[in-house]
Order: structure tokens, then sequence, then C-alpha cells
């Protein structure tokens, strides 16, 4: 196999890997504070959005030393650990302890941190800078497939079921723990690039230094990441990127958790309610596989960059923050086991609703699948820390967005995401600008990019 074919293989199978996971944890995301709700008149007394917010929380911060720990280990088995630790977060849901549960949370949020600094690095060091575009968008839209298979299985399984029972939360978290590992597994199949350097300049060294030096290299390497990571956090274009992905952070939070949870508490949607949380999954996930189909895989037909397919989704975001408004109870992220009976400015609709799903995961994937291209070209050299800066303002900014969703009415948090957005995507443009530039003054194509 060529040295193109095989990174294209490594992009699949990067892409493959994280579906499987994902379809594990996004579902178990999706329905974790349905099925908590009916959980809280036993000894568990968890919260879903307290979950997440530990999650992400502890995410960010550990996306301080996932640089240092991907150069250690390398990033196929940093991914394959942390692929481990979602399998065991899910299989808590198999039989529930509240100590368990949020114990299992602080170690998703470092491993969660470990396997997207790990993905970044393994994302760039198979591409370069006329593929990385289209290399976004293969991982992209094979991650989003995550949303279809295991929103399909919890549409069918809970379809007019009002209340979850411990057989159907058993059955279900057991084959996502089980998908999960598959996904872990898989890591496996990623090849290793060859060296570029000459077969006896390795030997040599090896034979001179020997393995002292070998580990003394990597703890350079790990201190070597870190101090990149410091120094990229406070350039001019990762301070501006980083309020585009604090607002994918919140999106991110909105689609995941709490807009689940909203569709799932609103009585006027009658027996189909809990299924219709799945299918709000499914909706959002071929608005994100579309998405990175169009935006990613198709941007080589693309003469004008990157901006307009951001502009595209802050569009797109806006509209569904208004129906999501006129469609979905106030009180709905906030309501009670029983759900609510109140109605906002029309008749709940269901059409609508899901319109709306699918409208969420089209606009973050314009948002997501520019970000990863952005960051591989600017940052080719410096993939690991900016990919973990990236991961840790997204990531801080979701768990915010967590905490506060135990608390506030649908209104304000789709306010928040509005302001956000608007400013998120002017900095996009004032980047993307001067990436344009920088690439006209090294006599490369705009659209290559």
């Amino acid at each position: 196999m060529s040295s193109e074919g095989k990174k294209l293989f490594n992009i699949i199978i990067l892409g493959v890997s994280f579906m499987f996971i994902f379809t594990a944890f996004q579902s178990c995301g999706n329905i974790a504070q349905t099925v908590i709700t009916n959980l809280n008149n036993t000894d568990f007394h968890g919260s879903g959005y307290t979950s997440m917010s530990i999650i992400y929380g502890v995410l960010s911060a550990s996306n301080l030393i996932s640089p240092s720990l991907v150069a250690i280990v390398g990033p196929q088995f940093s991914m394959v650990v942390s692929g481990v630790f979602y399998s065991l977060y899910i299989a808590v849901f198999i039989q529930p302890a509240t100590w368990a549960f949020y114990t299992a949370s602080v170690l998703i949020g470092i491993a969660a941190a470990v396997l997207w600094t790990a993905q970044g690095n393994c994302l760039t060091e198979n591409s370069d800078e006329n593929t990385i575009g289209r290399n976004s968008g293969i991982f992209w839209a094979l991650l989003q497939f995550s949303l279809i298979f295991g929103n399909l299985y919890i549409y069918f399984a809970w379809q007019g079921k009002t209340h979850i029972s411990e057989s159907d939360r058993r059955t279900v978290f057991i084959a996502l723990t089980v998908i999960s590992l598959v996904g872990t597994v898989l890591f496996f199949l990623i090849r290793k690039q060859e060296d570029t350097k000459a077969p006896g300049d390795d030997d040599s060294t090896n034979e001179i230094l020997g393995e002292n030096s070998s580990a003394r290299n990597k703890m350079m390497r790990a201190v070597a990441a870190f101090k990149k990571s410091i120094t990229l956090s406070f350039t001019k274009e990762m301070l501006l990127l980083s309020v585009t992905t604090a607002y994918t952070g919140l999106v991110l939070t909105f689609f995941s958790g709490v807009y689940g949870t909203c569709i799932g508490a609103v009585n006027r949607f009658g027996s189909e309610e809990k299924s219709l949380i799945g299918l709000s999954g499914i909706f959002i996930g071929v608005g994100e596989i579309l998405g990175g189909a169009i935006f990613g895989l198709l941007s080589k037909k693309s003469r004008s960059g990157r901006n307009p397919v951001v502009m595209l989704g802050i569009l797109v975001h806006f509209i569904a923050f208004y129906l999501i408004f006129f469609n979905v109870p106030n009180d709905a992220p906030i309501a009670p086991m029983e759900g609510t009976d109140q109605v906002a400015y029309m008749i709940p609709s269901k059409e609508v609703a899901m319109l709306c799903s699918f409208l969420l995961g089209l606009g973050d994937s314009c948002f997501n699948t520019q970000l990863l291209s952005i960051l591989g070209f600017l940052y080719s050299e410096d993939s690991a820390p900016a990919f973990a800066i990236f991961k840790f303002v997204q990531s801080i900014c979701a768990a915010v967005a967590y905490f506060y969703s135990n608390y506030f009415l649908l209104q304000w948090q789709l306010l928040i995401m509005v302001i956000v957005g608007f400013f998120g995507t002017i900095t996009f443009f004032t980047v993307e600008w001067g990436a344009a530039a920088a690439l006209a003054a090294r006599g490369s194509d705009y659209s290559s990019i």
C-alpha cells in the first residue's frame, strides 16, 4: 500500500473507531438524565447534568497535561487506554451507584482529554495542507454515524414507554458497553508512519544511547509539549479561535444533553416523548453526517475557503434556536420526573422538534469541520498542543453549560448561545482571512485548504 493509501486507511480506521465509541457514549449522554430521573426514587441520587459538568471540567484541566502524555506513550496507545475508560463509564449504568457514577465521571474526563489530543495528533500526522480538509470531513462524517446507530436502538427499544424499567436500562447499557469496547480494539489497526530517518541512524543511536536515553527523550518531548501548549494559548490566532471553540462547547452541551432532556419532558408529545429522544439524536446525526460530507469531502471544489461554511453554520443554528424557543416550554430543561404540561408560543410539534435536531447537527458540523481544518493547517507542526487547547476551551465551556443547565430556563440558555455564536463567527472570520493571506504569500491555491 502506498504512503498516501496508508494515511487514508488510518483516517478511516480512526473515524470508525470513534464512531463505535461515541455510538455508545453519545447515546449514553442523550439518555443519562432521563434514566437517572427514573432512578432518583431509589438509593441512587446522581445528576446527569452534574456528571457531564464534572466530565468537561476535568477534561478541560487535563488538557494541560494531555500533550505530554501523548508525547510519552504515543497517540495509538493513548487512544486505546482512553477507550477503555469510556467503556467503564458506560458500564456504571448497568448497576448504578452514586459514588461509582461520579468517580467514573472524573476518570473519563481525564481519558477524554488524552483521546481527543491523540486524535488531533493522528489526524494531522496522516494529512498535509492539501488533504486536511478532506480528512477532517471523512473523520467527522464517520464519527457522527454514532448518533444514528445508538439512537435508532433507543428509539425502537423505548417506543411507547413512559417509564424506563431496570431490565430496559441494563439491556441498553450492556449493549453500549460492548460497542464501546469494539471501537477501542479497532485502534490497534492504525498503522504507524514510517520513520523518515535513515535506518542506520536509528540503530546506531539506540546502541549508543540505550533505553535510559530513550526515556529521557520522551520526558523532554513531554516537557516541550507542555511548554508549547502554554505558548500557543496566548497567540493571536488561538485566542481568536477560542471564542469560536467556546461556542461549539455550549452547543455540544445543548444538543448532546439538554435538548434531548427537553423533548423527553414535554408531556404534550404523549407516549412518544421518551422514544423521541432517540429520534432526535438520529436527526442530529443526519445533520452532522451531511455537513461532514458536504463541507469536508467536497471541500476541494470550494474556492471560497472556510468562512462561507461557518456563516451557514451560524445562520442554521439561529433558525434552530428561534424555532426551539417557540416550540419547547421554557421549564423543559429543569422539569421534574413527571414532565411539564406548559406550552411555549405554539402547541409543541414533533415535526418542528425533529427539524431543529437536524439543524443543530448540520450547524455543529459546519463549525467543527472548519475548526479541525484550520487547526490542522495553522499548527501542522504542533498538532497535539493545538488540539489540546481546542478541547480545553471547548470542554470548559461545555462544563459551565452543563452546570447552569440545572438552573437556567430554556430562553436564557438559547440567548447565551446566540451571543457567543455571533462573536465566535466574527473571530473565526478574522483568523481565516489571515490564513488565506499567508497561503497566498506562499503561492498556494486558497481552495486547497
